[in-house]
């Protein structure tokens, strides 16, 4: 997809389908999930390569993609952190703290996203 749209999304790849938010303005990206108490599913970040967590409630995964959503490597980030941003990364992922595990997400893996309208 050339050009990405906020917006609801289902990612492939993991489990049977997790729902996703992709969040592709500067507006939208700033914002992230800074305010909210948790995310159900994950956030997709696009374009991003790196992310922090200051003002954040609680502890995150990060999953750093390439172009082509391949995993490039997986943080789990307390509140408060500076993520370092990753070269090679397009785009971020992000998730409560414990669900890229749950979901078999490790470095490797090629992801796919569907967004819906």
């Amino acid at each position: 997809m050339a050009r990405w749209e906020n917006g609801p999304g289902v990612l492939h790849g993991v489990g049977d389908g997790v729902p996703v938010e992709i969040a592709a303005s500067y507006r939208a990206r700033a914002r992230g999930l800074l305010g909210r108490d948790g995310v159900a599913g994950a956030l997709l970040l696009t374009p991003a390569s790196g992310v922090h967590t200051f003002r954040m409630r609680f502890a995150i995964d990060v999953a750093y993609l390439s172009r082509d959503f391949t995993v490039l490597a997986v943080r789990t980030m307390r509140p408060g952190r500076l993520g370092l941003p990753r070269l090679r990364a397009r785009h971020v992922l992000e998730a409560e703290a414990g669900a890229m595990a749950r979901w078999g997400l490790r470095p490797g893996v090629r992801l796919g996203i569907e967004p819906r309208r």
